[in-house]
């Protein structure tokens, strides 16, 4: 609790409101139904109680035993503790709001006396009890000046937004609420997506009026990615493989993906033109870690914006030496660059593929008898793409995918959408297809060979090392 603030019990989304709603306001709550309304209230009412507060739910849409079931199988929490201790009173109203005004205002202003939050799920259920326009304002503005404005008891009143309408409500809640926010559900490439939107809220900061949010685990609202330092910095912990599979080196993907990559496999990684170098890292980088931990050689051939100084400093953010890099990793450099003279860099001319992919080749089969293990090769299709003929680089691609299988090694190719031509047909190539996009600032992955549902990815740094942390969208 901040001076005049209520959490909302939505840590990020305090986070990016400045705190919390102010004290004694009205929030509006709208959307369409199933967007989460009656969770992200129970989440607002569950938090005053943990604080000490009294809370009063007033339902014209669920029996009281219903809501109960409801609040613990979304919010994990003993919810019936908080109702028998008296500090969560809910106020079943199917059958009361028949027995019209009077007795509804009358048993609302009873029980929220001294409460400190209030919802009323739903203001448009309750305003169907009623014939005449009138009795809904009157209600309305009770609700205003009695309970809200006069108690300072903060409100959430829901309401909801029939599918394929814009406004909210009567039209009337807007105008008199202190804040509106918007819950919706819609699609990202033919995946349930959520987002709300904060349209009003009086006397707070809004840096983004819009957020996703997902349902998994209770209401749970993402801010824009954010990279986090690592303080105290420790060497990669190597996952074990499943039977037949490499581990991605993240423990969310491995479980999104079944254990983690097909052995043989070729894996297409596309990225959004939006998506920055160190944020698609945070996907690669870790199954070269797992790679050099179990002893394996990796060929990076970097994309554009990334050189052999990025690629070596990825490696090192995993603990590992410069001996062991220069043992196992793998950096191709054309010649007409500068760069060291180390074991880790191969010099290629940049003029003819078949040459210059030969080589490399060359180098994987060196590091494959040297370790006796397979290895990971990552390319970088807009790099090769960008020197060489889309034809020739299709013909070393197709050559490399044939290595993979034979060695039972792993091919990774980086996709960005400057080669739509080259995208095509990688995609129909692909064993794997991942995508990484970024919506309202958050980036967000999904499979699409398999299928999955949409990702949240934000960054753990625990363990001493950046890993991606995976929250699906539900």
């Amino acid at each position: 609790m901040i001076k005049d603030l209520v959490l909302t019990g939505i840590e990020a989304l305090d986070e990016m409101i400045g705190g919390g709603f102010q004290k004694g306001g009205l929030i509006l709550l709208a959307g369409n139904p199933g967007t989460g309304k009656t969770t992200f209230a129970t989440q607002f009412i569950c938090k005053g109680v943990e604080a000490g507060e009294v809370g009063v739910y007033v339902s014209f849409a669920e029996d009281k035993d219903t809501l109960i079931r409801n609040m613990e199988k979304f919010l994990g929490r003993d919810c019936e503790k908080y109702v028998k201790s008296g500090r969560c009173k809910i106020l079943d109203m199917i059958t009361v709001k028949k027995e019209g005004l009077p007795a509804i205002l009358d048993l609302i202003l009873a029980e929220t006396v001294g409460a400190k939050r209030l919802v009323i799920d739903s203001f448009s259920a309750m305003a169907q009890a009623f014939k005449d326009p009138i009795e809904v304002r009157i209600i309305l503005h009770t609700i205003l000046s009695r309970i809200v404005r006069q108690s300072g008891c903060t409100t959430l009143l829901i309401c909801e937004v029939p599918i394929g309408e814009e406004r909210v409500g009567l039209g009337m809640e807007e105008f008199v609420a202190d804040g509106v926010i918007l819950l919706k559900a819609s699609e990202l490439d033919g995946r349930p997506f959520r987002d709300l939107e904060i349209r009003k809220l009086r006397g707070s900061p809004l840096p983004e009026k819009k957020m996703v949010f997902t349902l998994s685990g209770g209401f749970k609202v993402f801010q824009p990615f954010k990279f986090k330092p690592v303080e105290k910095p420790a060497k990669f912990k190597p996952i074990d493989d499943p039977p037949g599979k490499f581990s991605t080196g993240i423990p969310d993907l491995d479980r999104l993906l079944d254990g983690g990559y097909p052995r043989s496999a070729t894996v297409l990684f596309e990225i959004d033109e939006q998506i920055t170098t160190p944020q698609y890292h945070l996907i690669v980088s870790p199954t070269v870690w797992n790679f050099g931990a179990k002893g394996r050689g990796t060929i990076v051939i970097p994309s554009m914006g990334m050189d052999y100084k990025v690629a070596l400093e990825e490696a090192k953010k995993g603990g590992f030496t410069e001996d062991v890099i220069d043992n196992l990793l793998r950096v191709p450099s054309f010649e007409f660059m500068e760069a060291p003279e180390r074991p880790s860099i191969i010099r290629v001319k940049g003029e003819n593929l078949r040459e210059d992919s030969q080589k490399i080749f060359d180098e994987a089969y060196k590091l494959i008898r040297k370790t006796g293990k397979p290895t990971l090769s990552i390319l970088g299709v807009d790099r090769v793409a960008s020197y060489y003929r889309e034809e020739e680089v299709l013909k070393a691609i197709n050559i490399g995918v044939t290595i993979t299988r034979i060695n039972k090694s792993l091919l990774m190719l980086l996709l960005k959408p400057s080669y739509p031509k080259l995208g095509k047909i990688l995609r129909a190539l692909a064993d794997i297809h991942l995508k990484l996009t970024r919506e309202h600032g958050v980036l967000i992955l999904y499979g699409i060979k398999p299928r999955t549902c949409l990702y949240v990815v934000e960054m753990d740094v625990s363990q001493g090392y950046p890993l991606a942390k995976l929250t699906p969208i539900t």
